[in-house]
């Protein structure tokens, strides 16, 4: 079997992109994150890939719901809408499954960084709102690069959160290492690297979740050959899964 050899191991840059600003909706998030790059000195280059959090991705497009402050029965009903179905309760805390296909609390609804009295959603289409970032940077700069819509997860039998891609453009998510060599030679039998889920925590280190940098530039890897990917190349089929 012929397969992709991954991302040669190298140096990496990782560049918070500052100054944006609030974010309302009907914004163009890919032309302001390409102004703000440049303005900061570090233009987007061929090959970068720009990391941009779900929640300013959700503010562009309209994804603010009013939720009152302390009101845990709305909040309940809200997640159990935006949800398929509810997979684990424990107090206030519900683990759900989206209609994207992600298993995740309270259905990604959150109300961090919004004004008061408000929630934000997941997007409706996270991949189709990161080809719309890279096709905005295409246009204001003639150059290349992939895109991952990251959002904060928790993780079965690992304590503390994470950031991972729910949406993916102009890059694989996935790289397959199933048939290929390891250092002494033996054939890799399993082996799937979630690219993207790398990508978006490397970018959470520079972003952080209360210093208003929504965005993050990861320069220096080789993006990950292969068909476009997408978000949902990284949710494990419900066939495959041994724990739900």
């Amino acid at each position: 079997m012929t397969a992709p050899t991954g991302p040669p191991v190298g140096s990496l840059t990782v560049l918070p992109v500052r100054g944006l600003g609030e974010i309302a909706a009907g914004d163009d998030l890919g032309r302001l994150i390409t102004a703000a790059a440049a303005g900061q000195g570090t233009p987007l280059e061929a090959g970068d890939c720009l990391v941009v959090t779900q929640k300013v991705v959700s503010k562009a497009e309209g994804r603010i719901v009013p939720l009152p402050d302390g009101d845990a029965a709305a909040r309940r009903r809200l997640v159990e809408a935006e949800s398929v179905r509810v997979l684990r309760r424990r107090g206030e805390l519900l683990i759900t499954e989206t209609r994207h296909g992600f298993v995740c609390a309270n259905a990604g609804v959150d109300v961090s960084n919004v004004t008061a009295g408000t929630a934000a959603l997941l997007p409706v289409d996270p991949d189709r709102s990161a080809w719309r970032i890279l096709t905005a940077v295409a246009a204001a700069t003639g150059v290349e690069v992939g895109v991952v819509v990251s959002d904060t997860f928790g993780r079965a039998w690992r304590h503390g959160l994470t950031d991972v891609a729910i949406g993916v453009a102009g890059m694989a998510a996935v790289t397959d290492l199933r048939g290929t060599p390891d250092a002494l030679g033996r054939d890799l039998e399993v082996t799937e690297v979630a690219v993207a889920d790398e990508i978006a925590a490397a970018a959470e280190l520079v972003m952080g979740k209360a210093g208003g940098v929504p965005a993050a530039i990861v320069r220096g890897l080789e993006l990950p050959p292969g068909p476009a990917g997408s978000g949902r190349d990284l949710v494990r089929p419900p066939a495959l899964d041994l724990f739900r």
